[in-house]
């Protein structure tokens, strides 16, 4: 091939099949024609004269394995271009080896900076050429084996991450439907109630007092642990949960077991599993705490003021307003006006006062929620 040619050449593929592409780089048109020559028989071959015609094709769609830059081009030099590659997301993975006149130390430096993987000196040894082209190559492929490895893993414990959270929250789901189906007006109970609980919490979390304990994390928590509020239900007997009237104070006291009932079968459960589990330590929170009253007249133990977890305390006010929006066997539904001005009313005594603040500021969403769920006559 003609230097001439070469010359009015910028850009030429060398045609074969083989399994490489390596991208030489130099301004010097015989020196495109011997690495070329060099490395054609093993490698398929691009080439560019300047640094602008090298970055397109480093970026096109058959992107190179290696890359072969000389540092001294007229134009954009090969520091820059190899600073440019890098910053690129496509290729600042491709192997840089400068090809150079320039042997100081300093320069060497220079070009490992900027991302280079090897340097090479001219003139070029073809044997050294080679070495160090099948020893990149080799490393590349290498790399390349790790991260699809890597990128496989990854994505297997994906898949069985979100194939683990879908059993997660089916078996939940299952549990929170015992307790449902016992009480059976209570319909759509859970759905409403769990929403209610990540709406409140969201809505919280804005606000400085609340800001580091209600994260995203949490937040989410509560809204799957809620659907467990009332397991402990499951215990308690039919002639008492569903008596159409008013509960004597005998069967009152029975009634308020279903908070005990339900933590104790949650720590049995994560007792189990043998390992602590943040959901099951939630919904443990919230089963055992949601009756609690912010004055101290609540039960299963009477807790008073902030020393109710805070998470019984937000159910408390979703499932309240919940309970009296809703149908029972011994009371008719309330309206949203009703229970809004019972909950405010309730506010220091029942609510915490910041939770029924929360809850007033986004009252309109709980009753939409409350039409958009409801229990089907």
């Amino acid at each position: 091939m003609s230097k001439k040619s070469t010359a009015k050449r910028e850009v030429t593929d060398i045609d074969n099949s083989l399994k490489y592409t390596i991208l030489v780089v130099d301004d010097t048109p015989l020196n495109l024609s011997i690495i070329s020559d060099v490395l054609k028989e093993k490698y398929k071959i691009k080439v560019a004269n300047n640094g602008e015609k090298a970055l397109k094709i480093a970026n096109g769609d058959k992107m190179p394995d290696l890359i072969l830059l000389d540092i001294m081009m007229k134009g954009m030099d090969g520091y820059e271009v190899c600073r440019k590659l890098k910053k690129m997301k496509r290729t600042k993975d491709i192997p840089v080896i400068f090809l150079t006149a320039m042997t100081n130390q300093s320069n060497e430096k220079a070009g490992f900076d900027v991302g280079a993987v090897d340097y090479i000196t001219k003139p070029i040894s073809i044997p050294i050429l080679l070495a160090r082209v099948e020893s990149q190559l080799k490393l590349k492929e290498a790399r390349d084996f790790l991260k699809d490895k890597n990128d496989y893993l990854e994505a297997e414990v994906k898949r069985r991450t979100r194939e683990a959270d879908i059993a997660h929250n089916l078996v939940i789901f299952a549990l929170a439907s015992l307790a449902e189906i016992r009480d059976y007006e209570t319909g759509n109970h859970i759905k409403r109630t769990n929403l209610y609980v990540s709406l409140l919490a969201l809505q919280l979390s804005k606000k400085s007092n609340y800001h580091n304990r209600l994260t995203e994390k949490y937040i989410d928590l509560l809204y799957r642990s809620a659907s467990l509020h009332d397991i402990g239900k499951i215990g308690i007997s039919d002639n008492i949960l569903l008596k159409p009237g008013k509960l004597s104070e005998e069967e009152f006291e029975i009634m308020k077991t279903h908070t005990t009932l339900g933590r104790d079968a949650l720590i049995k459960a994560q007792q189990h599993i043998g390992q602590k589990i943040d959901m099951l330590e939630c919904a443990k929170r919230i089963a055992y705490s949601h009756h609690e009253k912010w004055d101290g007249s609540g039960y299963p133990e009477g807790l008073s003021g902030e020393d109710i977890p805070l998470c019984g305390r937000i159910m408390a006010v979703a499932d309240v307003y919940d309970a009296l929006r809703s149908k029972r066997v011994y009371k008719p539904s309330f309206s949203h006006e009703k229970v809004v001005s019972i909950i405010t009313n309730d506010s220091g005594t029942h609510f915490d006062p910041e939770i029924v603040k929360a809850f007033l500021e986004i009252k309109g969403k709980y009753e939409k929620i409350s039409y958009q769920y409801a229990d089907k006559e």
